[in-house]
This record gives structure tokens, sequence and C-alpha cells, in this order.
């Protein structure tokens, strides 16, 4: 059954769904809930027989579903008091991901060119690298400034400064292959 505006009257609780997404996921769960207004669906997965006592919980907004079967109604009904979510888990993993959003926001370079992220993605490849404003410092000694060419690499050792030349010249004839190439 493909997804519509009368969908959302298939998931009654404890309904038995198959359930393929517009992602390409496919898998079976149990309805616990179905919130019309934030249009999600809250799911038991791993219909199966000996999934143990650890459930999984999938919530999913529903335009998300690209197709789903009715598989029938569950002859017992979830026993929401067996259920818990285990809070430590889900915090940890929300200050990991929290973590690494934060990395990743420091990676993108503020007021420079596309450009400019370019050359910044291919040295942090191999070097470690950070921004300093539209300055890309690199291995917390060489520093490369806008236009960010050969020329514009200062400080550091002789070969410090010398590798990042080498990486930029190397980066630009890259960039401008795949600029050619267009």
């Amino acid at each position: 059954m493909s997804m519509d505006a009368n969908s959302a009257e298939e998931f009654a609780v404890g309904c038995l769904l198959s359930i393929k997404t517009i992602l390409g996921d496919e898998f079976e769960g149990q309805v616990i809930t179905f919130d019309r207004p934030s249009n999600i669906l809250v799911l038991h997965e791993g219909l199966k027989s000996g999934a143990g006592p650890r459930r999984n919980i999938r919530m999913l907004k529903a335009n998300y579903i690209k197709e789903f079967s009715f598989l029938g109604q569950a002859e017992d009904s979830l026993d929401l008091k067996k259920c818990y979510l285990d809070l430590n888990t889900l915090q940890s993993r929300e200050e990991s991901a929290i973590r690494q959003a934060e990395i990743d926001a420091e990676r993108i370079g503020v007021g420079v060119t596309a450009e400019a992220q370019s050359i910044f993605d291919a040295l942090s490849k191999t070097l470690p690298v950070r921004w300093d404003k539209t300055v890309i410092v690199v291995m917390n000694e060489v520093r490369v400034s806008s236009p960010y060419l050969s020329e514009s690499v200062t400080g550091g050792t002789p070969s410090a400064n010398e590798r990042v030349r080498k990486v930029l010249e190397l980066e630009r004839k890259r960039l401008q292959t795949r600029g050619a190439g267009q």
C-alpha cells in the first residue's frame, strides 16, 4: 500500500506492518503510537522470535514511508511497563553527535569562497588544519592567506612550508581541471 493522506488510519496501535522507506530501508514493526500533528510513527522493531529482552524502538516521520503492508494485529499488545529507554546510552549518543557536529562546524570557513573551502578540505586530508578567520593554519605554524596561492604560504619550518605549498599547488591544479571539465 502506498503512502497517502488516508494511510494514517492504518497506523492503529498494535498493528503489525512491513515498511519500505524512501531511503531504501525495509523492516517490520508493531505500531506503538502515531502522532498525527508531527506525523511521527513510533514502532517496536524486530517481530522475529528470539529477539531477546531488548527492544528496538524506531521513530519514523511518516512521509519517509514509501510503502507499507498490513501484516495483522498483534495477539499480545505491547506491555509498555516493560519498555524502557536507556537514558545513559541516549545521552551519550546525543553528546557524541553534538561533539561531532561542533568538530564539523569548525571545519567550515566563514566568509571564504568555495575554492578556499576546497583547499582547506584537501589540506585536511593529510595535515592538521584549522581556520583563523579566513586564514588556513596548517600544523599550527604554516599560514595560508587569501588568495590561497603558493605565494600566500608563510611561517613554519622550510620543510613544512614546502609541503603545504606542494599540496596547495596540486589542489589548485585539480580544481582547474575539474572547472575546465564542467
